[in-house]
């Protein structure tokens, strides 16, 4: 079968033309141009959208984080403007099956834990919680428990930990290569990758961001009493509630 080559687009993963990132342990191939089999060249892009997610050449999701608020902000829009109620159940019905979800889509792989990305993402819901009737008096986390919502970035965090499960099950493929190992008295953990020791700092970001090691960190957070054979997906909540009680999630955002 032959397929259209113009409709093929070309991505490889560098900071600069010459400073590949092949010093992160996930990083497996670069390249700098690509010849299909009629000889035609290919030459990398710096974004390429795949399945509905923004992909850059240097491993940053702040353009598709962008996106994916601005979309979310004009899904809220319209929803205010289109339904005059400001009931909490009648809005929060919108909200979590048109905006939130669209926040929400596959946000293991993009998951971003710099300030500037958190804020704006979690502004969506501080936003549309605050127009809700009764609730204008109250801050960000007085309004999520009285909504009984869990913020976005629990939320993200908590899916992270579903997908390491699928992974240890061999329910999905372990395109990391994530390996876990028993232990006696901490049940089974996650081993992370090592970063080169030659590795340039400006790639520790990229190392503590990426799935690859946010993923085994979560994972090995959850308290080894759980037995991830039966129990863990049932406790999910309950070991949320258990690990977070320390951090609680208003210490990052105390101007929400």
């Amino acid at each position: 079968m032959k397929m259209n080559e113009d409709k093929f687009e070309f991505l490889s993963h560098q900071v600069r033309p010459n400073d590949p990132l092949k010093q992160l342990p996930f990083v497996t191939h670069e390249t700098s141009s690509y010849n299909t089999l009629d000889d035609k060249r290919l030459m990398p892009s710096s974004e390429v959208k795949d399945l509905g997610v923004l992909i850059s050449s240097n491993l940053h999701w702040d353009s598709h984080i962008a996106t994916c608020v601005k979309k979310a902000r004009t899904t809220m829009a319209w929803i205010f403007n289109v339904f005059r109620t400001r009931d909490s159940w009648a809005m929060l019905t919108l909200y979590k099956s048109l905006v939130r979800s669209s926040l929400e889509y596959c946000c293991p792989l993009w998951d971003s834990s710099t300030t500037n990305n958190l804020h704006l993402i979690e502004g969506v819901q501080r936003s549309f919680t605050s127009k809700l009737a009764g609730l204008s008096n109250l801050n960000y986390w007085e309004r999520l428990s009285r909504l009984k919502l869990m913020s976005l970035q629990r939320r993200r965090e908590r899916y992270i930990i579903l997908h390491m499960f699928k992974i240890q099950k061999n329910l999905v493929p372990d395109d990391m290569g994530i390996s876990f190992l028993p232990e006696s008295r901490r049940g089974i953990k996650a081993k992370l990758p090592c970063l080169s020791k030659v590795a340039s700092s400006r790639f520790q970001n990229m190392y503590d961001n990426s799935f690859a090691v946010k993923g085994p960190k979560l994972w090995n957070s959850i308290p080894g009493h759980f037995d991830t054979n039966h129990e863990l997906l049932k406790a999910l909540n309950v070991s949320y509630q258990i690990i977070f009680s320390v951090y609680p999630t208003s210490h990052l955002f105390r101007d929400m």
